[in-house]
């Protein structure tokens, strides 16, 4: 009763050592000076409306030029885990007004951010950014993308209807350790995604170009974002060694299951494959550069 408690009237965890320890990391570097491009989902609670914050554009206008400790606390800022979390941003030059953010994790709108990224490669080709002058902006047979997840307990079927059918508003936000409604939330934002990444990627004949990595039978302790205990976190190290060996699965479009896929090998194969086509595009891209 007391965890529940706590749960209903606050954050779980006031998140100083995680606010400390990313701040420690990432010091005052910003999204613009980030060596390879990243795209970082989070939601402003006070427009409600995802902020989604990537390289192209915080190089362009200042005020999504953030400092990676506040998108990083921001983005990992889970509801009733840790505190939403407030900042602002400056324009140098001072033309423009100070922009305020107030955020909490991003997978409440993007848990499975593949299509965001995509969006913004679509955004970057119509905006003709030079890094994408052979593109077309529904051009999907030249992305490779790899989707790798955290792991759900889907197989572990932890709620029923008739458990449900009970619940009031303080069961459904915490029920024995777990939250239920951002359970649910959460499952149903990242498996839309990769259903409707699935059959776009199927209705084009593209679908070794999507790989999707992912453990949809975690259990037990293995199956909740905040134990950190030595033998939990060496479990999870466990099943994803174990993942790499097995086979290649996708989404059944029908079942919401994952399925093996015959002929694909295994996802460290896979993942090989992929690293060799991103070398050799890597390595022409260099090669018409210095022709030019």
């Amino acid at each position: 009763m007391a965890n529940m408690f706590g749960a209903v009237m606050g954050p779980k965890y006031d998140g100083k050592f995680l606010h400390d320890k990313i701040k420690n990391l990432t010091n005052d570097v910003t999204v613009a000076d980030t060596v390879t491009n990243i795209i970082v989902p989070t939601f402003d609670v006070k427009y409600l409306q995802p902020i989604i914050f990537n390289t192209y554009e915080a190089k362009v206008d200042p005020l999504k030029n953030a400092h990676l400790s506040d998108i990083c606390i921001s983005t990992s800022a889970a509801p009733t885990y840790f505190p939403a979390h407030y900042f602002t941003t400056r324009d140098p030059a001072g033309k423009l007004p100070d922009r305020e953010y107030h955020l909490i994790d991003g997978g409440v709108a993007a848990n499975n951010p593949t299509m965001a990224a995509m969006s913004m490669i679509t955004k970057e080709v119509l905006r003709r950014n030079p890094d994408f002058t052979h593109g077309k902006p529904a051009e999907y047979g030249n992305y490779l993308i790899i989707s790798i997840g955290t792991g759900s307990a889907k197989m572990a079927e932890k709620y029923t209807a008739p458990d449900c059918a009970k619940w009031g508003v303080l069961r459904w936000l915490y029920d024995g350790g777990f939250t239920p409604l951002i359970d649910i939330f959460s499952h149903a934002s990242a498996d839309m995604v990769d259903i409707h990444a699935a059959v776009l990627f199927q209705a084009l004949r593209i679908e070794k170009n999507y790989l999707r990595i992912q453990d949809d039978s975690l259990t037990g302790h293995t199956s909740s974002v905040d134990i950190a205990t030595k033998e939990n976190m060496e479990a999870l190290i466990g099943i994803g060694k174990n993942l790499l060996k097995k086979n290649v699965s996708r989404v059944n479009i029908d079942t919401g299951m994952y399925e093996s896929v015959e002929g694909e090998g295994t996802n460290e194969e896979a993942l090989t494959r992929f690293a060799r086509k991103l070398s050799e595009e890597r390595k022409l891209r260099q090669t018409n550069l210095n022709s030019k």
